[in-house]
């Protein structure tokens, strides 16, 4: 099956960012079940998701993969101000939909009745605050989130621990002065305790070798959306190390496959 790729901007209040999707060739001749939006984690880049998106566009399925404000990995965006962040990179799911449903449409009434968000780390975190934007409110979506966990009430970051720190230095400088760890990773924790969803479907991908989710975090995390009444399903193979998200796209294909998504 070819593939098209196409470049496109997402524009979401004062942030402008970059977007690759992913088309099958003949996407007229393909009664689409689903499209697929992801972003990547803190520090990276949509290029790290890349074999996401060709795994699943060689199944018929349009991707669009896109880098988050502040990353200089990705582009040398800024963020002017934190509170812009908290309250917008997430919508930027949104905008992605629609430019990707845009490039999918063959007709006016053109419907597609499933819309995968997800992302890895920090991006899938954005994928399961996006689920309850008013825009995706009347269509048929899902997460799956990979390398995404909470920690133990107490548990010090690995980031945070003195091996890391020369690491961390080093990532810190490749994000927006707005996003560096000390503002980051507490907001992140908090938005991870204080998730609010209802009746969704979420799949956490996770390597039982991921050492910054740590053992049990993806359970931990689970179990606060399920106890919303969510639909929770995991998957955790030996090897799935944190740094290497590319290594996660036979085991989104092999979900999206069972759930006949294709």
């Amino acid at each position: 099956m070819g593939i098209k790729v196409f470049k496109t901007n997402l524009i979401e209040k004062e942030f402008e960012v970059q977007a690759l999707g992913f088309l099958p060739e003949r996407i007229e001749s393909f009664e689409l079940k689903s499209i697929a939006i992801f972003a990547h984690g803190y520090t990276s880049h949509k290029g790290s998701l890349l074999t996401w998106a060709s795994r699943l566009v060689e199944e018929g399925m349009p991707v669009m993969i896109f880098d988050l404000p502040g990353h200089y990995l990705g582009g040398f965006s800024e963020v002017s101000n934190f509170q812009s962040f908290k309250e917008s990179a997430h919508a930027l799911f949104y905008r992605a939909y629609l430019n990707l449903f845009l490039a999918c449409s063959v007709h006016d009434d053109y419907k597609i009745p499933n819309v995968i968000l997800g992302g890895h780390s920090m991006g899938a975190l954005l994928a399961l605050k996006a689920l309850e934007l008013d825009g995706f409110s009347s269509l048929n979506t899902r997460a799956v989130c990979v390398g995404l966990g909470l920690l133990a009430e107490g548990k010090k970051h690995l980031f945070a621990s003195n091996f890391y720190k020369s690491t961390l230095n080093l990532r810190s400088q490749l994000v927006s002065p707005e996003l560096e760890p000390d503002k980051l990773f507490p907001w992140i924790r908090e938005e991870k305790k204080n998730l609010k969803l209802v009746n969704k479907k979420v799949h956490f991908i996770t390597g039982i070798d991921d050492i910054v989710v740590g053992k049990g975090g993806t359970l931990r995390i689970g179990e606060i959306l399920i106890e919303q009444g969510n639909q929770v399903t995991y998957d955790m193979p030996e090897k799935l190390p944190h740094h290497f998200p590319e290594q996660a796209s036979s085991f989104i294909k092999k979900y999206l496959k069972k759930e006949n998504l294709f």
